[in-house]
């Protein structure tokens, strides 16, 4: 029987439980799906998309500012909607969240509303889905705290319960089963330019320990590694990173740029957050001898750097915690945006007044300098208050940006007409 559900909150503590109940399950019920078996669960959870919490959103976002010629509305609740992942058909849309749910959004009638949202192979167990990507011939990956799957047609078998699912990187294989953590575990994928899946492995601690630094650089943890479709050929492309939950190629160049979160504890003001530009395997960005930028780390001060470290490409307020990435492609927006990085500030916790918050746009000049501003802002009120806590941007084939935001538990659409 289907359950419609008003409630964000009931419905992520119903899907919790139920997956946790059946966590145990997950080996045997990825063979049985991969043999086109039914497991034999047959409810959804839906998320109701009207009344009074819908209508509190739309208050808040008559409050945010953009350039002119923008506008934003709210595109569908999706409860804790974090990493964003958008069908190259056009047909749904997957959000990740750092629970236990993947949930997929359809418009139907392709009003730039969405009309559904439910989650998404119910039957199947899940640890921390954070990041879902595409590759190009349509296949869903989703990269969890400690497995990545592939699942193939997704956009068609969205809509039974039971959908196909292989391990690029099976339970448990993804880090040292030892080094998982609470801290730092909401994966991000994306798809390179040379046809290889990029994953992110945020290392678990403020700054990384001395003890841990061989082991976490021989398996990617506090870099980004990367890896044939199939798994094979896994390789850390990218040293020295606190914690990146946000990553693109430049569609031109090719290059990997990232956001990285930086340290805590150093003072409202310091260290700086990082947007960084990688320009050949193995460079590395400074953790945990720099807490961001050039400002070094209390538990390395006056050490001796053993490493040529890439400072970053761009510089952000600190604390803000910049999120996830996306390159604009699209032809809906001004001439001016095309090409430039739009990224997600979800806000500091660690500061006196609270800033971030909101959607930073980042121009790229022909020489490869970068410049950082704001977009989309007015998520924090004159109280300090947090309204709203964006985490992601994608781009719909139309050419709008979808934004997530995990503390309203929506995506939010934003368009451009002159």
């Amino acid at each position: 029987m289907k359950r419609l559900l008003s409630s964000v909150a009931v419905a992520c503590l119903c899907a919790t439980g139920a997956n946790a109940q059946n966590a145990e399950e997950a080996p045997d019920t990825l063979a049985t799906l991969g043999a086109m078996k039914t497991v034999g669960t047959t409810d959804f959870t839906y998320i109701d998309q009207t009344g009074d919490y819908a209508d509190g959103i739309k208050a808040t976002l008559e409050r945010i500012t953009l350039p002119e010629g923008f506008k934003i509305e709210l595109y569908a609740i999706v409860p804790d909607a974090r990493h964003i992942a958008v069908g190259p058909q056009g047909i749904v849309t997957f959000v990740g969240t750092r629970k236990t749910e993947v949930w997929a959004v359809t418009d139907r009638n392709k009003d730039r509303i969405a009309d559904e949202v439910k989650n998404f192979a119910p039957s199947l167990p899940k640890a921390i889905p954070n990041g879902p990507c595409f590759t190009a011939d349509g296949f869903l990956i989703i990269a969890e705290q400690n497995r990545i799957l592939k699942y193939p047609a997704a956009e068609f078998f969205y809509e039974s319960p039971d959908v196909v699912a292989e391990p690029i990187i099976a339970g448990g294989e993804l880090i040292p089963p030892d080094e998982e953590s609470y801290n730092h575990t909401a994966r991000v994928c994306d798809i390179g330019p040379d046809g290889k899946l990029y994953v992110s492995l945020g290392q678990p601690f403020n700054v990384a320990p001395p003890e841990k630094l061989d082991l976490y650089n021989e398996v990617g943890i506090g870099g980004i590694i990367r890896m044939n479709l199939d798994g094979t050929d896994r390789e850390v492309y990218t040293y020295g990173v606190r914690n990146s939950v946000g990553h693109d190629h430049h569609p031109v160049t090719g290059d990997l740029w990232f956001t990285d979160n930086q340290v805590d504890g150093m003072g409202d003001d310091i260290p700086p957050g990082e947007i960084n530009h990688q320009t050949a395997m193995g460079q590395h960005f400074g953790h945990p001898w720099y807490g961001g930028g050039d400002v070094r780390t209390n538990e390395y001060a006056g050490q001796e750097v053993p490493v040529d470290v890439v400072m970053p490409a761009s510089e952000t307020i600190a604390h803000a915690a910049d999120l996830g990435m996306r390159f604009y492609t699209g032809n809906m927006f001004p001439d001016k945006y095309k090409n430039a990085i739009f990224s997600a500030q979800h806000g500091s916790w660690n500061r006196t007044t609270p800033v971030g918050a909101r959607v930073m746009v980042t121009f790229i000049d022909e020489e490869g300098n970068a410049s950082t501003e704001p977009f989309a802002e007015g998520w924090i009120d004159e109280n300090g208050e947090y309204l709203g806590r964006p985490v992601d941007v994608e781009q719909l084939r139309d050419g709008s940006l979808l934004v997530s935001d995990d503390l309203a538990g929506a995506l939010y659409r934003i368009s451009y007409s002159e």
